[in-house]
This record gives structure tokens, C-alpha cells and sequence, in this order.
């Protein structure tokens, strides 16, 4: 499927603004609404958010879209859903956020040419895979995400992380963007940018933040210093 202008725009914006990069989980966001959350990550800076929500009714998951969308599209940001291709179609999203275990991209894509897809990455052979197919032409995805670096409480399970030096590993084989998670934390980011990153997605260092706002400005603003080379600013 022949990806559009709209594709490349956002695409576009997805590489030139995105710093931080907020998911959201309701269930460990200190009884604040994922909408209250959205609300105070648009008013910190935030120019991308994920809606992440394995809980909700359907329908009660594609109200928050809808208001997700509404408010994104108002602030310029754009919107992602985490797996839901169902409920990013119904509320207009920019994108979905697929893991290993959810849609295949390459159906994923066809249903969706004008979406903005990311693919977990956990392990170096999935990215030495995605570079085989970004070599061939043939790959569906848009960005991809390396992790989980650190310890993290998010995803109920895990116990092997994959740590910062995977991040050279698995850029090594695809030009594709990516993001990293997983456990990180304010003042990882330095360490984060010497290895190449760019956009840092987070969820528990923006959900329990006491001030959701101004806890965004302070990621937006300290990606940006290190990213621009000056970590002592």
C-alpha cells in the first residue's frame, strides 16, 4: 500500500518534535483519569502520547480516544493507540504502537497506509530482522522501540532487561527512528543521549509525577539540551 502526504507528515513531525514520549496507564497514575493525565502532559510541552489501556471496555476505551484526539489535534501533538487498531481507526489516530504479540505490521499497514506504526524491539534478532526487510523495501513499520532497558514495574512479568549497549546493537542494523523504554528515569537521559537516542517513551516517571506538567517541560527540556550536545546546561 502506497503510504500518502499525510504519512509523511506525520512521520515528519514524529522525528523533528518528539523528545518525550508519554504512555499512559491509569491503574498507576495516583488515582488521576488517563484524560486528566493527557490534559497536563499537552499543557507540559508534550508533542506525542500514547494511549495505553489493557482494562477499559471497549467502549469506554474509544471515549478516551475520541478525547484523546480531540485534544491532541488541538495542541498540534500527535496520537498513538498502543495495539487497538480497531479504536485508532474510529478516533482518527495518528498511529498504533504494536508488540510482539498483537497485529502483524505488514496487515496492520494495509488496512492503515496513512498510520504512523512502532514495533517493540526486545531482542537484537527482531531488529536484525526489521533491517532484512528495510533493505528488501518491504517494511511496514515506521519507527521501532529498544527495550526495556532498565528494571520496570510497568509490564507485570519481566525480569530480563536488555540494558544501553543493546541500543547501539540494534541500531546497528536498520535506519529506522526509535524510541527507548523501560525504567528510565530523569537522569538517564545523559547517558541516553551519548548512546544515539533521541525520543525517550516513559510511563511511571510521567504518570506518579505529583506535577504532570511541569515533570513533561522538565523531559522535553532536558532531551533537548543533551540532545543538542550541551548536558551541562
Amino acid at each position: 500500500m502506497v503510504k500518502g502526504e499525510l504519512y509523511r507528515r506525520r512521520l515528519r513531525q514524529f522525528v523533528d518534535e518528539v523528545t518525550v514520549y508519554p504512555v499512559s496507564c491509569e491503574r498507576l497514575a495516583a488515582g488521576r483519569s488517563d484524560e486528566e493525565w493527557l490534559d497536563a502532559i499537552l499543557l507540559g510541552g508534550g508533542r506525542i502520547v500514547q494511549l495505553r489501556d489493557k482494562e477499559s471496555s471497549d467502549r469506554r476505551l474509544l471515549e478516551k480516544a475520541r478525547y484523546f484526539r480531540r485534544k491532541t489535534r488541538e495542541a498540534g501533538a500527535l496520537f498513538l493507540v498502543n495495539d487497538r487498531l480497531d479504536i485508532a481507526l474510529l478516533a482518527d489516530a495518528d498511529g498504533v504502537h504494536l508488540g510482539r504479540n498483537d497485529l502483524p505490521p505488514e496487515d496492520v499497514r494495509r488496512l492503515a497506509p496513512e498510520m504512523i506504526i512502532g514495533l517493540s524491539c526486545n531482542n537484537e534478532e527482531q531488529a536484525r530482522q526489521l533491517g532484512r526487510r528495510e533493505r528488501a523495501g518491504d517494511l511496514p513499520v515506521s519507527y521501532y522501540n529498544i527495550g526495556p532497558l532498565y528494571p520496570t514495574r510497568t509490564k507485570a512479568g519481566l525480569t530480563e532487561f536488555i540494558g544501553v549497549g543493546a541500543i547501539a546493537r540494534f541500531s546497528s542494523h536498520l535506519g529506522l527512528p526509535f524510541t527507548v523504554m523501560g525504567g528510565i528515569k530523569l537522569e538517564h537521559v545523559g547517558e541516553l543521549a551519548a548512546h544515539g537516542v533521541r525520543r525517550i517513551a516513559v510511563v511511571t516517571a510521567l504518570t506518579q509525577a505529583p506535577d504532570i506538567a511541569g515533570e513533561t517541560a522538565r523531559w522535553v527540556d532536558r532531551i533537548r539540551t543533551f540532545v543538542a550536545g550541551d548536558g551541562n546546561g
